[in-house]
């Protein structure tokens, strides 16, 4: 339930996936249960719709693998979703140098690992030296370089961390709410070079020690989590009472969006994020008196989800010979004809019953200093996207058959993970207006992790209709906008930036970062949302609107567009 505590930005899977990590984090349910033993028992149930691919907060590129962890780690600060400034979770206080180069965090001193250790600024140097090891595949490390520097860091005793910095780092505040790991039990494994196997998911739960407020104490894959309070949590509340206030959480993995609506509607689920077309019906339910349950609209959704196409030369070029998709996804006409073929009025109608609006900006409008709201969106129109591809010489040889200036068909794969109703039906859309262009498109939707694999490993896809999850402060998506990020999807971890734009992008970001008046910083991220808008690496689609539904029995439930409002006060009324 801390997904505000995730800066880094990352791939989202199934769409309630994203709504569930953004507003509960942990999903889960049991089959049959009594109706009326929440007041005893204090147990949260909620579904997530995928697996997690780690247990190793620090490798972590997908949202199922943060929303299961989120609650095993504490990092020294966290975004209150209310005000959006950080506030402190290890890290009780901190002091930033007048020259801002310098900032030291006193951490506290109640708080212990699972096994009973304390957590002490040791564990703080370990997690930052994992993080900065070039053999350690992670998307923290592009978010705290700064001018290509690490973040130096001294413990003058054991509560205190000063991090020394090459330079004013405006984002730091927000991008240092990363997960700290025990060192006592992680860092020998890491000095072996063992540190990438660690804590994959099929380690068994009580080797998982962590610090948070829940232990796991089960998975079974593709079935369900299970968490238990950790009663050594160092939060209290007002009255000194143990927090937090559920005893534990059940986590069932539905991969089926269908199916975790049925389990809401028959009281299994607890919280649950309604797709666009379950709003209405539920808000019936709720004034009918069908459901004693509360149903609340958050805002729009504050990651983005887009088409991408592949542009890495490492899957494309082969010895002197270079496939002609390459020619093709590098084509700024080619592209730009593609982003007029995606018809997001269709798109909101159909697919998201109007509860959707269109995306123009990489940054959402509920990020209201850095959002972008001068670009001019790309109108739907085939015959400007035909005309378009005529004159770049993609011309239309026959009904249905359209090939490059080389002679080559114009086919390429379309893919996005399987178990998302709204992307299939938005790809399917993609495909069919398309294909009256007379391009053939091979739509093969995935499953996540498989696709997760393509995208960051084995690099082997044409197209694909992906989301990321978005934060407050953008530096934190460097591993996404970084030329040499593991998450710039259309050709991540280049040694140096493959076109100009791209090395514009990267001057960019350094200069965001470097400036600490916060009325300046806009200006560089809007002009990275402008580039971004005019290359068309990814394009654009649509942001449907959030909502939240929980039962009426839980208590201090508070879910905002930009995470859970401490989630630690939850509980459910006595009976």
């Amino acid at each position: 339930m801390k997904a505000e505590n995730k800066r880094r930005r990352i791939l989202s899977g199934v769409t309630c996936a994203i709504a569930c990590s953004a507003i509960v984090v942990f999903a889960g349910c049991r089959v049959s249960r009594p109706a009326n033993d929440h007041a005893s028992t204090q147990t949260l149930y909620t579904s997530i719709g995928s697996d997690p691919r780690t247990f190793n907060p620090i490798l972590i590129t997908d949202a199922s693998s943060g929303a299961l962890t989120a609650d095993l780690f504490e990092s020294l600060l966290q975004l209150n979703p209310v005000t959006t400034l950080p506030e402190g979770r290890l890290a009780e206080s901190w002091d930033i140098a007048a020259d801002s180069k310098t900032i030291t965090f006193h951490l506290r001193h109640d708080v212990k690992w699972f096994d009973g250790q304390p957590v002490t600024a040791h564990d703080v140097l370990f997690t930052l030296n994992v993080i900065y090891d070039p053999k350690v595949p992670n998307s923290i490390r592009p978010a705290i370089t700064i001018d290509k520097q690490r973040i130096e860091a001294e413990a003058p005793d054991d509560y205190t961390v000063v991090m020394h910095l090459p330079k004013p780092f405006a984002p730091l505040l927000y991008s240092i709410g990363i997960p700290v790991m025990p060192a006592h039990i992680l860092e020998g494994e890491w000095k072996n070079g063992n540190f990438n196997h660690m804590w994959g998911i099929n380690t068994a739960p009580d080797k998982l020690i962590g610090d948070g407020p829940y232990k796991m104490a089960r998975y079974a894959q593709s079935q369900v989590v299970n968490y238990l309070r950790n009663d050594d949590f160092w939060m209290k509340d007002e009255h000194g009472g143990q927090l937090p206030r559920l005893h534990g959480q059940n986590v069932t993995i539905v991969q089926d969006p269908n199916a975790a609506y049925l389990r809401y509607l028959s009281g299994q689920i607890d919280v649950y994020a309604p797709r666009t077309e379950e709003v209405f019906p539920l808000e019936q339910k709720e004034k009918n008196h069908e459901l004693d349950i509360t149903v609340q609209k958050m805002g729009v959704d504050t990651g983005s989800l887009f088409f991408s196409f592949n542009r890495n030369p490492r899957h494309f070029v082969k010895g002197a010979v270079t496939n002609p998709k390459m020619n093709w996804f590098t084509d700024l006409k080619f592209l730009q004809a593609m982003a007029h073929m995606i018809d997001k009025k269709a798109m909101t109608d159909l697919v998201f019953h109007g509860l959707a609006e269109p995306a123009v900006a990489d940054i959402s409008p509920e990020n209201k200093i850095f959002h972008n709201p001068n670009l001019k969106d790309y109108d739907y129109d085939p015959k400007m996207a035909a005309d378009m591809l005529e004159a770049a010489g993609y011309h239309l040889v026959k009904p249905g058959v359209r090939t490059d200036p080389k002679g080559n068909r114009l086919e390429f794969e379309l893919t996005t993970n399987t178990g998302s109703p709204e992307r299939d039906q938005m790809c399917t859309i993609f495909k069919q207006d398309l294909e009256s262009l007379g391009i053939k498109v091979n739509y093969r939707p995935l499953e996540f992790t498989t696709l997760v694999d393509k995208l960051d490993s084995s690099f082997d896809w044409d197209c694909v209709l992906i989301g990321f999850t978005g934060g407050v402060e953008p530096n934190d998506g460097a591993n996404f906008y970084r030329s040499s990020g593991n998450l710039h999807i259309w050709n991540p971890n280049q040694p140096t930036p493959a076109t100009p734009w791209e090395a514009e992008i990267d001057t960019l970001l350094d200069q965001g970062a470097s400036e600490m008046d916060l009325s300046k910083r806009p200006p560089y991220y809007w002009k990275i949302q402008q580039i971004l808008h005019d290359q068309l690496p990814i394009l654009e689609t649509v942001r449907q609107q959030r909502y939240a539904s929980w039962k009426n029995s839980l208590e201090y439930y508070q879910p905002k567009v930009w995470g859970t409002y401490k989630p630690e006060w939850m509980e459910f009324k006595a009976n």
